[in-house]
């Protein structure tokens, strides 16, 4: 079974636990590869769909492992009870469904002893969330995968673990800035760039037109001067 690149980087941040949980699990990958390699003694892959959950079946039958996966339908934790797995990995949604689901069941989310977040788009809208909400940045790291940047956080919920900042650092990671971090540079460039096409798509004269340019010129400027860094 071949993982791609954002996959097997996210087995990377893993520690060994006896079980977690894979949300949206998709076709399952993920919790065959932790339990083939003695990473995981347990998977609870769960998805909200249960078409993904039939594909996840075949595939964990295939790879002799089935006995080791439990495979549940719903949305989010709701399937997990409360001190069932040890961590959870909550990858390739939005920064603001992952915030959702883990504000829907955060009386499960505190016993955790880590998550694996890896949000697909918004990654600044989970990073506000969790700077601002008790929990402890066990890490932060960036992927580049198909021409696509991808961003994870590992974290831990911890009571009086907050950090304000102003906005430009819910977008760029201050962690990650202070390490210089290779892949950081060309990131913080493609969101100039992505900010520039908004900019010349807004051709109207509206109030609102003007302060949506204005934001992203503003925002630009910001992005400019983290690239000194480097």
């Amino acid at each position: 079974m071949e993982l791609s690149k954002r996959l097997n980087w996210i087995i990377e941040k893993l520690d060994k636990v006896q079980i977690i949980m894979d949300v949206g699990t998709d076709h399952g990958y993920i919790p065959i590869y932790l339990v083939k390699n003695n990473i995981a003694k347990k998977v609870i892959a769960s998805d909200i769909n249960k078409e993904p959950l039939k594909k996840a079946k075949i595939n964990a039958s295939l790879d002799g492992v089935l006995d080791k996966i439990d495979l549940r339908l719903g949305g989010g934790l709701s399937p997990l009870k409360n001190k069932e797995a040890e961590a959870v990995i909550i990858a390739g949604m939005g920064g603001n469904l992952i915030r959702d689901i883990l504000e829907n069941d955060l009386d499960k989310v505190k016993n955790l002893d880590y998550l694996i977040l890896q949000p697909a788009q918004n990654p600044e809208v989970l990073r506000r969330y969790l700077y601002n909400n008790n929990y402890e940045i066990l890490g932060e790291d960036i992927c580049l995968d198909e021409n696509k940047y991808y961003e994870i956080f590992k974290v831990k919920y911890k009571t009086g673990d907050y950090i304000l900042l102003e906005d430009i650092f819910y977008e760029i990671s201050p962690t990650m800035l202070s390490k210089k971090m290779p892949l950081l540079k060309s990131y913080i460039q493609s969101k100039i760039q992505k900010n520039e096409k908004v900019m010349d798509f807004i051709t109207d004269n509206t109030e609102h037109a003007i302060d949506r340019k204005n934001e992203l010129r503003e925002k630009n400027q910001k992005l400019e001067k983290l690239l000194k860094n480097f």
